[in-house]
């Protein structure tokens, strides 16, 4: 059976929200046009070079029920959480927390001249998993490899596989592929992606096509837009006369009912009442 090219079946324009203490964000899914793609939830990109866009940052505050994947391009937030972690995320990193039974932390960018550029994916747990207990998984960009090919074609694998490549992100139940892809103008990349997986591609720097109707029909894609895929095989993704920069990230579903209030994702209302009731008691964080 020949192998199926996934079509793009919609494309989103990001909102502009305000989150935190008043960090303004751009966000793509989890909103009125896009709720979710099973087992993703919610996806921000952040970028400003005016502080005042983002130094109030995130505050502490809680989670539970999934884990939040933050990726910065450029800049530096400091953050630190209820369980004693403290750190910085920097430019190339990446930070996977899973939120498991609870967590509060909080996210501080730390101004800068240059502008602050990042992303935040939201992942769900499956009901079985929600209340583990917490954990991080934080790689810096040193420890993310990157693949240069001859066709000027450059990858940063985070999670996934590519090339006999593993990314560092490891042990997540989604088995999520996450990369960060550079094509020189008229290049090509084409990804196989396991069919039934949820996949969606973000591109953040340039203009690109992907397939529509056809192999052949194709879409033109701007910045900054999401991409959600059909279901298929492989993506293929075409550079116009501009490079483009995009990430591409695909999951396993866990096709389970969602509860969501704000920070808390689980699977019924009585789960929800449950977390407030706990935040309000101060037995929220079990660790």
């Amino acid at each position: 059976m020949k192998a199926q090219q996934r079509k793009a079946i919609q494309i989103i324009e990001p909102q502009p929200v305000l989150e935190g203490a008043g960090v303004r964000l751009k966000r793509s899914i989890a909103t009125r046009a896009l709720d979710n793609i099973d087992p993703f939830l919610l996806f921000d990109h952040f970028g400003s070079s005016n502080p005042d866009d983002y130094i109030k940052g995130f505050p502490m505050h809680p989670h539970r029920g999934i884990e939040t994947v933050t990726y910065m391009i450029q800049g530096v937030v400091d953050h630190k959480d209820s369980i004693g972690n403290s750190g910085r995320i920097g430019a190339g990193d990446i930070q996977w927390m899973t939120s498991g039974s609870g967590i509060m932390h909080e996210e501080m960018p730390r101004a800068q001249q240059d502008e602050m550029k990042g992303f935040q994916l939201w992942v769900n747990l499956p009901a079985k998993l929600k209340m583990m207990n917490p954990r991080y998984q934080n790689i810096t960009s040193d420890q993310i490899p990157k693949i240069n090919r001859d066709d000027g074609i450059i990858i940063r694998v985070i999670a996934g596989e590519l090339d006999n490549v593993r990314g560092p992100v490891a042990e997540i139940v989604a088995e999520p592929t996450y990369l960060d892809v550079t094509i020189p103008p008229r290049g090509y990349f084409s990804h196989p992606i396991q069919r039934g997986h949820a996949a969606f591609a973000y591109l953040f720097e340039g203009q690109g096509m992907f397939a529509k109707n056809g192999e052949e029909e194709k879409i033109i894609v701007n910045a900054s837009r999401l991409v959600v895929f059909a279901d298929g095989d492989y993506i293929k993704a075409n550079a116009s006369d501009q490079l483009m920069r995009f990430l591409l990230i695909s999951g396993k579903p866990l096709n389970e009912p969602i509860a969501r209030y704000g920070p808390f994702v689980m699977n019924t209302q009585r789960e929800i009442e449950q977390a407030l009731e706990d935040l309000k008691n101060g037995t929220f964080v079990k660790g």
